[in-house]
């Protein structure tokens, strides 16, 4: 019954509201535009229609042609085509608007994972005296990066968030203007953005959103858990940041690029409190307070923009302080709260605002390290071991200058390691504070890092820095917890740990996982490593605390994020939540301040959940891991012979839109780690790699060798025993629900002419069989008659989305056909592909 109003309510604020304000765009006076809003529902016809009875996508769009148009030259068909596109992708920002718009209306403060629901559920269970302890000892880090997943320009931003604002207060005349607007505004850049445009993109986000939601999240924490015996710690909300910081296959992220977006991050958090500073001011207006209050503006505003004034965020509380003193013993206390919350967000995001990671590939490192021995020593790199290496440079007096190497990647790595340093005293030690090494899977990959800070001038006692392996691949993730143990006994690292606390961040990457290993495999790899990484730092007394590379789709480790998390046991350490953010996940999930409020508190909610109410189905038992186990490995044999297949990379590179992703624009980092023309699979990142499939609507990544693995257990006789664990483990039951989102977006007859192609026909069955297997049993496991039966609101979502964009699908493989048969003008064709990426990026919203 509740279902069925949040339907109703869905179908009456973002689906009407959204055929009412698309009939806006008909009238628009779009530039060469006027037809396509009553051309657009019969290329949807033709689509739908079509590919039900096994049309391909160039007879459906040539019948589209014929029947509903007159146009007769390949340039006219092509002109028409890319106006169809512009006018799809405007019909895309304006159902993100209207369903941003609705979120308030379809979530309320009481659901399930609030902050209210679990102050409620704890009282009622007399736990609150637990939550209080654990949340004094416990963070969530959304961690916000650059992978071009979904990137509008910083106008169309704009104009989302006033669209947004203008549904809100059902402005037709505004909505109107914003509609004009948004017609005459371009979508695509022109030029690839540099790492600084994608982090002053994401500033964008802090400056507007996040300072004001998650300040808002901690008072409504602190005013909800807080009394005169506990006040929640101002970190257990924490950004981090990797746009100018990560440096793993982007050669146009420099050390001067770092220091940039530091900068920016300082100059950007100083503004907001600039601005909040002055709504402060308007209540505190009384004599002594007044003063102090203007002192620190004009200080905060000399900081902004003098070079040579700074002011650390201990300066800043100290004036608060002060004035605070005054106001109650002069003042009564009066407005006391509004200089409270300033001062909350002062301690919250510091003079860094986000915490800007550094990361860089382990091979990157070998080779600084061998340039490095060589400098040193005179002897040949290859003549000693890394290890040997290693204790030679560890026992080094040598202090490095960058500008003594000719490599530029020695001298970029020597020069980022320099400013660390210089990082830490503007931004304060929180502003960087991390070193994270892709491709992990041996100990020296940790140290050495370690020993290149030893050589750029850190003395022990001024190594600030946590570091930090990234296990992403299979075999990683089998080394890591040998690697972890060797480290831990390392008397030179476990005197590094003791001067971090005995902390030790691991991050864990699931999108190259998945890449590398399937999806059932990569998640349970991640689980049980999670497991043995929690066993040993334990043995070792080392906090140890997981930092998940997840992406938006549940391909690449996304999905529902609060489910997750709270079907983790107590065999994995608890201590924080972090996560990687990144593209549509950004604007879709946190993307304004209801929204991101909202799933900071799911998260929050999650991590504290697990540790203090307990639940059988959290927790696996020796019979559910060795079931798990057996469906893994079935279902790793099934993907690895996918990826065996000799047409598994030429598929990618010939049938789907690989090759255009490096083209689009969205990013500033090249779409392969490696610099040769040859596409080798291991070289191949894992945001191309599923978004290519994701564009054919196969989403192979999301659910391949899962239905094969299933199905070996029915064969056997064994299938109540799924169902058992299914209804018994949130964690396998979460794994199933995520893969039905792979599933549900995927749809096959898109591509059912690829089942008769020479070359790939066979190949395309395999995958398209899969499917179907994965899709049967995955609903007999679940006992459900569609896919994501109790998930309605984004059931419908989905297929509205879906809906606006088939007519792009079919451009877009009428495109890669032409393509393919090289008929017409290539470039004009290559175009059509690539401007079509954009709006299947940007539609494809549903998947965190």
């Amino acid at each position: 019954m509740l279902n069925d109003q949040k339907i109703e309510k869905f179908r009456q604020i973002v689906e009407n509201k959204f055929q009412i304000y698309n009939s806006l765009f008909m009238s628009l006076p779009y530039d060469k535009m006027t037809n396509i809003g009553m051309l657009l529902p019969f290329l949807y016809e033709e689509s739908k229609d079509g590919y039900q009875e096994g049309k391909s996508p160039e007879e459906i769009v040539e019948e589209f042609f014929q029947k509903h148009t007159e146009l007769e030259t390949e340039e006219q068909k092509t002109e028409l085509l890319f106006k169809i596109i512009q006018y799809i992708e405007r019909q895309v920002v304006l159902f993100d608007s209207i369903e941003d718009a609705a979120f308030q209306q379809l979530h309320s403060e009481s659901d399930s994972g609030t902050v209210l629901n679990l102050y409620e559920r704890a009282t009622q269970e007399h736990h609150l005296t637990a939550i209080r302890k654990k949340m004094d000892d416990f963070a969530i880090k959304i961690v916000f990066t650059a992978h071009p997943t979904q990137f509008y320009p910083n106008s169309v931003q704009r104009i989302i968030h006033d669209l947004r604002d203008a549904i809100i207060n059902d402005s037709v005349t505004q909505i109107d203007m914003l509609l004009q607007q948004l017609g005459k505004t371009p979508f695509v850049n022109k030029e690839r953005p540099t790492p600084l445009d994608e982090a002053m993109s994401i500033i964008y986000y802090l400056r507007y959103v996040y300072y004001q939601s998650i300040g808002e999240l901690y008072k409504k924490i602190k005013n909800t858990f807080g009394n005169s015996n506990f006040t929640p710690n101002p970190d257990i909300i924490q950004l981090g940041f990797w746009p100018g910081g990560d440096r793993d296959g982007n050669p146009f992220v420099t050390a001067d690029i770092t220091m940039k977006v530091a900068e920016e991050l300082r100059i950007s958090i100083l503004k907001d409190y600039y601005g909040h500073l002055k709504n402060v001011r308007r209540r505190l207006s009384f004599r002594g307070v007044s003063d102090v209050l203007r002192d620190v503006s004009k200080h905060i505003y000399d900081a902004i923009f003098q070079t040579d004034v700074k002011i650390s965020a201990e300066e800043i509380i100290t004036e608060i302080n002060r004035a605070e003193k005054i106001l109650v013993e002069e003042h009564n206390g009066l407005f006391r709260e509004i200089l409270d919350d300033f001062r909350d967000r002062v301690k919250i995001f510091g003079t860094h605002f986000a915490t800007l990671d550094i990361r860089q590939d382990s091979r990157i490192h070998q080779k600084v390290m061998d340039d490095i021995y060589f400098k040193i020593s005179g002897e040949d790199a290859d003549s000693k071991t890394p290890d040997e290496k290693i204790q030679y440079l560890l026992k080094s007096d040598a202090i490095l200058d960058p500008n003594d190497f000719e490599d530029e990647i020695t001298k970029e790595t020597l020069k980022s390691i320099f400013n660390i340093r210089i990082i830490q005293k503007n931004n304060g030690e929180r502003g960087m504070h991390r070193y994270i090494i892709s491709n992990s899977d041996e100990v020296k990959d940790v140290m050495n890092v370690f020993v290149m800070m030893k050589l750029c001038g850190y003395k022990e006692e001024e190594m600030n820095i946590d570091i930090v392996p990234l296990f992403e691949t299979m075999e990683g993730l089998d080394k890591s917890e040998e690697v972890m143990r060797k480290l831990y006994s390392d008397s030179v690292y476990q005197k590094h740990l003791l001067k971090r606390n005995n902390k030790q961040y691991i991050m864990l990457g699931f999108s190259d996982g998945t890449k590398d290993g399937g999806y059932l495999k990569a998640n349970w790899q991640i689980y049980t490593s999670k497991e043995n990484l929690t066993k040993v730092s334990e043995e070792n007394d080392i906090k140890v605390v997981f930092f998940d590379g997840r992406g938006g789709p549940p391909a690449r480790g996304g999905g529902k994020t609060h489910d997750f998390y709270a079907s983790q046991g107590n065999t994995i350490a608890n201590n924080q939540i972090e996560l990687t953010i990144q593209g549509q996940t950004i604007t879709s999930v946190f993307g304004n301040k209801d929204q991101a409020k909202f799933n900071f508190e799911q998260l929050l909610t999650a991590g504290l959940e697990n540790d203090v109410f307990k639940s059988d189905k959290k927790d696996l038992s020796e019979k559910d891991r060795n079931l798990i186990s057996e469906l893994a490995e079935i279902s790793y044999k099934k993907y690895s012979d996918l990826k065996a297949n000799p047409m598994f990379v030429p598929y990618l590179q010939e049938m789907s839109t690989l090759e255009y992703y490096g083209r689009t624009n969205i990013g500033s980092r090249p779409s392969k780690r490696g610099a040769g023309s040859e596409l080798k699979f291991e070289d191949l990142r894992a945001i191309p790699f599923v978004g290519s499939w994701a564009q054919l609507r196969q989403n192979v990544p999301g659910f391949f060798g899962f239905g094969s693995a299933l199905k070996a257990l029915k064969d056997a006789g064994r299938f109540d025993e799924v169902k058992k664990l299914y209804k018994g483990s949130d964690f396998f039951r979460t794994l199933a629900l995520n893969s039905m989102m792979s599933m549900n977006k995927t749809y096959f007859p898109l591509t059912y002419y690829m089942r008769n192609n020479k070359k790939f026909g066979e190949f395309w069955n395999v995958l398209f069989a899969e499917f179907e297997l994965s899709k049967e049993m995955m609903l007999e496991l679940a006992g459900y008659n569609i896919l994501m039966q109790e998930e309605p609101i984004n059931r419908k979502s989905i297929r509205i989305r879906e809906k606006i964009v088939l007519p792009l699908l079919s451009i877009q493989q009428y495109a890669l056909i032409k393509l393919q048969k090289n008929e017409g003008d290539r470039d004009t064709y290559e175009k059509l592909v690539m401007r079509s990426l954009f709006g299947n990026i940007n539609a494809s919203r549903n998947s965190a």
